[in-house]
């Protein structure tokens, strides 16, 4: 690991726990200057086309309110230092650090694959959670458009769903949204972690900055799409102050429910935020990853069910409190997750090699 690379959450390529072989970084001198005479050496984002086998993931989770969900994208380039998802590309044998923001992968058939899902016979509807693992509206979704088009899926076959997101993107969908939302069959939530530019740059490197997110919230807002806003991570003596002022600037930009988690550091995420903290926050490094450690049974994380959301102690206690106060004071639901309309589902047709006759 080392200094901040600008752009990116990861300082390194820290290799992944079933990592054979770990690449190191040199310059030897012999490297081109760019078109500024500046040295190029800034990691440069790859995308590699994916042909999916399936795109419906299935979860029993007790902690997560929906139980299907698809993301379109592997990796993603906002870069969040913090993200749950980075230790899946340590499956693909490449660094949960900047290969998980720079090595993307898109799977073209998702479209094609969820028409082929919501056709078998037997398909049983519940609202589908849409980029989930990694934000499907990451700026590649801007020219490949994998996200609309599932969208377009979603729309010709009314089925519910769902979406989270960091980018103010999503707006260009509202074409496809609004009439949607007009029956009852979409909920958006954005997360927001700050509003705090520079606090935000950091954390999250390539995500819209939150007052464009609040736009975003605002205009979905108008046009009749409900949303929602959700504080995460929270993150002990990073971004935990800042929690009554996100809430309250979301519920002026229109959103009617509110969520929180607490920080996350699966596997190789742990390491990460270490060096994170210690690039950018060092003389609070140990005061957070001590505070996080107290709420997580004396480790850095608990995956138990019940508390790997919200944590255990008097500093969870607390922030809960904090939470629902704010709440009850601004008049945000606190339900599990939106009551979508399941009864309007048609089923597409399957594709049959004769056509169709009529």
């Amino acid at each position: 690991m080392g200094e901040a690379i600008k752009g990116r959450g990861s300082t390194g390529w820290l290799p992944g726990r079933f990592a054979v072989t770990t690449p190191e970084v040199a310059d030897d001198g012999w490297h081109q200057r760019d078109h500024d005479g500046e040295l190029d050496l800034l990691p440069r984002t790859q995308v590699t086309e994916e042909r999916a086998r399936s795109i419906i993931s299935r979860n029993r989770s007790p902690d997560i309110p929906f139980s299907q969900s698809v993301n379109p994208y592997r990796g993603c380039e906002h870069g969040c230092s913090y993200c749950f998802a980075r230790p899946t590309h340590a499956y693909l044998e490449l660094s949960p650090g900047l290969d998980f923001e720079t090595r993307l992968f898109a799977k073209t058939n998702a479209p094609a694959l969820l028409r082929r899902a919501l056709a078998r016979p037997g398909y049983q509807v519940s609202p589908i959670a849409l980029g989930i693992n990694t934000d499907a509206y990451q700026p590649l979704e801007r020219k490949l458009q994998l996200t609309r088009r599932l969208i377009e899926v979603f729309a010709q076959t009314r089925h519910p769903f769902t979406l989270i997101t960091k980018n103010a993107l999503v707006t260009r969908d509202l074409d496809l949204l609004a009439p949607l939302a007009a029956d009852n069959l979409v909920h958006v939530a954005f997360s927001i972690t700050s509003l705090d530019n520079a606090l935000s740059s950091k954390l999250e490197p390539r995500a819209s900055a939150p007052h464009a997110r609040l736009r975003a919230m605002k205009a979905l807002s108008a046009a009749g799409v409900p949303v929602g806003v959700m504080f995460a991570p929270a993150i002990p003596w990073v971004n935990d102050a800042h929690l009554e002022g996100v809430l309250e600037a979301a519920r002026e930009a229109g959103a009617r429910s509110a969520g929180y988690v607490l920080l996350r550091l699966p596997h190789e995420v742990a390491p990460l935020f270490r060096d994170w903290l210690q690039t950018h926050l060092p003389q609070r490094a140990a005061h957070v990853m001590s505070t996080v450690q107290q709420l997580r049974g004396g480790k850095d994380y608990d995956s138990t069910f019940g508390t790997r959301m919200r944590g255990q102690g008097v500093y969870a206690d607390l922030l809960e409190r904090r939470f629902a106060l704010a709440c009850k004071r601004l008049g945000f639901d606190r339900d599990r997750g939106p009551r979508l309309d399941c009864s309007r589902f048609v089923a597409p047709r399957a594709p049959s090699p004769q056509g169709q006759l009529f």
